[in-house]
């Protein structure tokens, strides 16, 4: 058997290592994806890998593909990981690139509101929404949701092995809670063959794609311009929450991250509220 004809196989075996290390559905699917286009593209076994191959391929990551510097770092992770998986020692300059520092993109409060309003005529496509901009979840947390994980009573979700193999419980609001009561009672309850939340006519667990697609068509029907995905509203909830007074513990805790420095980019997001501290605070020489 070829190399060629082996990298189906090796990918597989790859993806069931990862699963069973208990990364998140998104992290399988991505990685998987990126060892695969490295393996086709190196077609050659990676124990005897050297620098010069990864150089090659870095530089066809960068001419070729177009890579941006975050999609180089995230598939260098991804073939780090996989040497991890082969118990091999990797090149020396396997190294991802310094990811670069934007700031991160979000609604304004009134975008925010033109896109749940747009989303009203479609039940499952508002609380989709809804969950996202209410709880500021990753989509791929939001897609592992199942049924259960749900309590319109309490408002409250509980997130399953979220990133790093960790448990936690998010609050919603009241209108969230109700939107998600009305998706259940309405349409989700008539598949009860899966104990998935969001689920196709068909009854398969909806994947990041289609939430993505979701998205983009109640951004159209809202008529807002800017790029609107699920990332763009958890950035939009993490920055709403500072606007309003919200403490950067507090949004660490709820959205997840592992440390608050991840957490802190959102303290210089906001340009209104840096003008309104700086009204409040300025000198008075």
């Amino acid at each position: 058997m070829s190399q060629a004809d082996r990298v189906p196989e090796e990918v597989e075996k790859f993806r069931s290592w990862m699963i069973g290390e208990r990364k998140s559905r998104h992290t399988v699917k991505e990685y998987s994806f990126l060892v695969k286009h490295f393996l086709q593209f190196v077609n050659m076994d990676v124990a005897n890998l050297g620098n010069y191959e990864i150089d090659n391929y870095k530089k066809f990551t960068a001419t070729v593909k177009g890579y941006s510097r975050n999609s180089q770092y995230l598939a260098i992770k991804a073939i780090k990981l996989f040497f991890k998986y082969k118990g091999i020692t990797p090149p020396t300059n396997l190294n991802p690139p310094v990811r670069s520092k934007k700031l991160p993109n979000y609604l304004s409060e009134a975008e925010a509101s033109a896109l749940i309003k747009a989303g009203k005529s479609h039940p499952k496509s508002l609380a989709i929404i809804m969950t996202l901009a209410y709880t500021g979840m990753r989509v791929g947390e939001l897609c592992a949701l199942d049924i259960n994980d749900v309590d319109t009573d309490e408002n409250t979700i509980r997130i399953r092995g979220g990133k790093g193999d960790k448990d936690r419980i998010v609050i919603m609001s009241r209108d969230c809670s109700l939107s998600l009561k009305e998706y259940i009672s309405s349409i989700r309850n008539s598949n009860a063959s899966t104990r998935a939340l969001f689920v196709s006519a068909k009854g398969t667990r909806y994947d990041s794609s289609t939430i993505e697609r979701i998205i983009r068509q109640t951004r159209d029907e809202a008529g807002i311009s800017k790029r609107v995905t699920p990332h763009v509203l958890r950035h939009t909830f993490a920055t709403s929450l500072l606007r309003n007074g919200g403490d950067i513990r507090f949004i660490q805790q709820i959205l997840g991250h592992a440390s608050v420095a991840t957490t802190q980019i959102y303290t210089h997001v906001d340009d209104g509220m840096l003008k309104d501290m700086y009204l409040k605070y300025q000198p008075k020489y």
